[in-house]
């Protein structure tokens, strides 16, 4: 049995942004059902019920963890369900929750040794207690074998780029497929999740893990790769930030999973300039066509 909550549903910024004045974000704020807020992206994983994973540690996750039930302290006058985090990038919204967790619990902090060497870069990081809290490096495509036994999750590369912090200047959009980004696929041996909150571009490798999977949370940024430059909301594309766009053809999310035999496609790390957060627009009827979900925040999944 595989059990999935989403903890946070949003790109950086969750949604809505606390300095955007833009229509879905006015609608969000003001309680419109059909745009109901998000907090930043972030998962939770469990094997049993009983010990959780959180994969991103998001700057929304004292919130998220108050906000859902399974996370909260089961024992004593301290305590978590969460057994560890597992990071798929440095970015600042994957990894800025860690020091939410600083309260000297407990816990196995999971991360390829590119995004180790960005917490260890920053002295900040030490506020959480490595005698307590150990960072362990991660090997791409081999398992870490979780509680219970028979509960795995496995790192694998995916195309993406360093955070905005470490970019450097001669060429600050190279995009990458060195272990920098990554997805995690999650599985209890019967069946089969994946967790790939930032991806830049599809390949065969890729293509290779998501076949067959039970189902498989995707980057789902922005609907088009300009459309913050369109909206006024900003100078970068979709590509510059190392995100897939959802619509675009023939490279979008949408056509890069024909075929995958996927059974549960959903959307998660959405910008709160892309409108298939509404669940009223046109672009949500057509990704619903398209056989995806939008993800929510409290969104559960069990396998």
């Amino acid at each position: 049995m595989l059990d999935i909550v989403v903890l946070g549903a949003a790109a950086g910024g969750g949604f809505p942004q606390w300095n955007s004045n833009a229509p879905a974000c006015r609608r969000a704020r003001a309680g419109d059902p059909a745009a109901p807020a998000r907090t930043q992206a972030s998962i939770a994983v469990s094997g049993d019920g009983v010990s959780w994973y959180v994969l991103n540690a998001s700057p929304d996750l004292r919130t998220q963890i108050n906000q859902t039930p399974d996370m909260h302290p089961r024992t004593g006058l301290r305590s978590t369900p969460i057994a560890g985090v597992v990071l798929t990038s440095g970015e600042i919204d994957a990894i800025t929750g860690l020091l939410t967790l600083r309260e000297r619990q407990p816990f196995q902090l999971y991360a390829t040794q590119p995004v180790l060497d960005q917490l260890d870069a920053n002295p900040i990081f030490n506020a959480l207690d490595r005698t307590l809290v150990p960072r362990l490096r991660m090997v791409l495509d081999q398992p870490i074998t979780l509680e219970p036994p028979n509960f795995r999750i496995t790192p694998f590369s995916v195309p993406g780029k360093v955070p905005l912090y470490a970019e450097k200047a001669e060429n600050p959009a190279e995009i990458m497929n060195n272990g920098e980004t990554i997805g995690l696929e999650i599985t209890d041996g019967t069946s089969r999740a994946l967790f790939i909150p930032g991806c830049a571009m599809m390949t065969d490798d890729l293509r290779a893990h998501l076949r067959g999977a039970d189902a498989v949370f995707f980057d789902g940024t922005l609907w088009t790769d300009d459309e913050m430059v369109r909206a006024g909301l900003g100078s970068k594309t979709g590509h510059r930030m190392g995100h897939m766009s959802l619509a675009d053809q023939p490279d979008g999310t949408f056509a890069a999973f024909a075929g995958l035999d996927v059974k549960r496609k959903i959307l998660i790390h959405i910008n709160n300039s892309n409108p298939v957060l509404l669940a009223d627009s046109p672009e949500r009827k057509q990704a619903e066509a398209a056989g995806w979900d939008v993800a929510f925040d409290g969104m559960k999944v069990r396998l």
